[in-house]
């Protein structure tokens, strides 16, 4: 069974300094939300089959967290520098040297993050690690971090519907862990998300279901059991309709993906590091832009409307300060090789620079006003989860 998906943060694009929760798309069918570490899941089935639950399911107000509770977690501050926003979750204290887990999408367009963590708190910077857009899990690491207090993990997988559960997360990015009670209503549920403003969707399989009331904020956070362990990592809740569910990676797949990204071998779903960035958003007809550029919808001016006979990347802006910015890219131009070969296609030039480091210098070839330009580009590291 699936459910529909929005990705969504704590977040406000235009008014940086001030987090809000940004306002899921509409969809005629259930919609599910990546809240600022969390995600919000709806409605019935598409199939119009019910999800399974418990006879009896709880729905009781979230409080502020026990200091047991709160042991091994950790708040999520991000910058968005590139869109002059910002963006909050939460996180789980895997080592005492400051290896910490949290969502893929929680960090996404990162250019700094700052994970607090302790009693009584302390914020560190953190470096990105590596990430699994895929599966939503990624690893960052504490700079200077020492004898921290980890979060007691589950190691015996049992957990089963029925079952009592805790999320404890950074609820509505108010910087306070609060801790809400629930029932697991499900096992083994299949949603799709689908970032805010996009047509593209991403299907996680094999969450945990729950009628907790997950919010914007809670991302990232863990799902602790009766014994006080953690058992699952929030990814998503629902909306549209009165009794919420929230959505959890059972924690054996959070340490699995963690695991490989600490082995430092990407594969095509994990990326290690920081991608190499260009600066120029680009005109992304099908799917979001990887590495190299931001994506943004087809837009309305014309002079970035092609035909199917057109090739090249338009470029639907450029990033101040970046390496388009240097070389002298403007809105409207279109790419059209790179390293002397033809560029087929935004999704082409996207995945082309996917395939560099931050350091890497190409030779850039576009087209702008009629006029062929060329330039060597130095490409820099760019914002994480990309």
């Amino acid at each position: 069974m699936e459910d529909d998906a929005v990705a969504d943060r704590m977040r406000n694009p235009h008014r940086p300094g001030r987090r809000v929760a940004a306002g899921g798309v509409g969809a005629a069918l259930a919609i599910a939300v990546l809240a600022g570490g969390s995600a919000l899941a709806s409605g019935p089935d598409p199939s119009g089959a019910a999800a399974p639950a418990p006879v009896q399911t709880i729905t009781l107000d979230p409080r502020a967290a026990s200091l047991d509770e709160r042991a091994g977690m950790a708040i999520l501050d991000t910058e968005l520098g590139y869109q002059r926003a910002e963006a909050a979750g939460t996180g789980i204290v895997l080592t005492s040297d400051g290896v910490v887990l949290t969502n893929t999408h929680v960090i996404a367009g990162a250019t700094e993050v700052t994970v607090t963590v302790g009693e009584p708190p302390v914020a560190y910077t953190a470096t990105v690690v590596g990430s699994d857009a895929e599966n939503d899990v990624a690893v960052l690491q504490l700079d200077d971090a020492a004898n921290l207090a980890v979060a007691v993990i589950d190691q015996d997988e049992d957990l089963d519907v029925g079952d009592s559960v805790m999320v404890v997360g950074n609820a509505r990015g108010a910087s306070e862990l609060l801790a809400t009670p629930g029932l697991v209503t499900s096992m083994d549920r299949t949603i799709t998300t689908r970032t805010e403003g996009s047509t593209t969707g991403r299907e996680l399989g094999g969450l945990i279901e729950v009628d907790a009331d997950v919010v914007s904020g809670d991302s990232g956070g863990a799902g602790l059991d009766g014994d006080g362990e953690g058992v699952a990592m929030t990814t998503a809740a629902s909306t549209g309709r009165e009794d919420i569910r929230g959505y959890a990676i059972p924690v054996g797949t959070v340490l699995d993906i963690a695991a490989q990204i600490l082995s430092g071998e990407e594969t095509e779903t994990v990326s290690i590091g920081y991608p190499a960035f260009l600066g120029v958003q680009l005109v992304m007809s099908e799917s979001p832009a990887r590495p190299g550029g931001l994506g943004v919808d087809e837009p309305a001016d014309e002079l970035l409307r092609r035909g199917p006979e057109d090739t090249g990347a338009p470029v639907a802006g450029v990033l101040s300060g970046t390496p388009a910015d240097a070389a002298g890219l403007v809105a409207g131009d279109v790419v059209t090789a790179l390293d002397g070969t033809t560029v087929t296609s935004a999704a082409d030039l996207s995945s082309r620079l996917a395939e560099h480091e931050p350091g890497d210098t190409v030779t850039l070839e576009w087209t702008s006003g009629g006029t062929s330009h060329s330039a060597e580009v130095t490409l820099v590291e760019g914002p994480a989860g990309g």
